[in-house]
């Protein structure tokens, strides 16, 4: 914030005269429209931040997605095939036993 003394050592010398007869209300009013301006621009640089952070993370949260769903393809991948080969070696892994005939004797 600006002091009242910069903002006098400012002014041009009519307005340093008007403002050392202490005519507050127009310097007041000079200051406070200052400082809400001032004010106003470093929350628009606030806002501004906040917008690229807030982009930033909706990137990083999509690649985090899409990686995600590029682990569950592959998980899917690889419980299908775990699924293809316990269907393949239990078909064919033993040979039926035999049985003695009754007719051997």
């Amino acid at each position: 914030m600006t002091s009242k003394s910069e903002y006098y050592s400012s002014l041009s010398w009519f307005r340093r005269c008007l403002a050392m007869l202490n005519w507050r209300p127009v310097v007041d009013y000079e200051l406070r429209e200052i400082e809400f301006d001032r004010r106003e621009i470093e929350y628009k640089q606030r806002m501004q931040q906040l917008q690229k952070e807030s982009e930033q993370l909706k990137i990083e949260d999509e690649q985090r997605s899409i990686a995600h769903e590029q682990k569950m393809r592959q998980l899917d991948e690889l419980d299908s095939k775990l699924d293809a080969l316990l269907c393949s070696s239990s078909t064919s892994s033993t040979p039926p036993q035999s049985t003695p005939d009754n007719s051997e004797a």
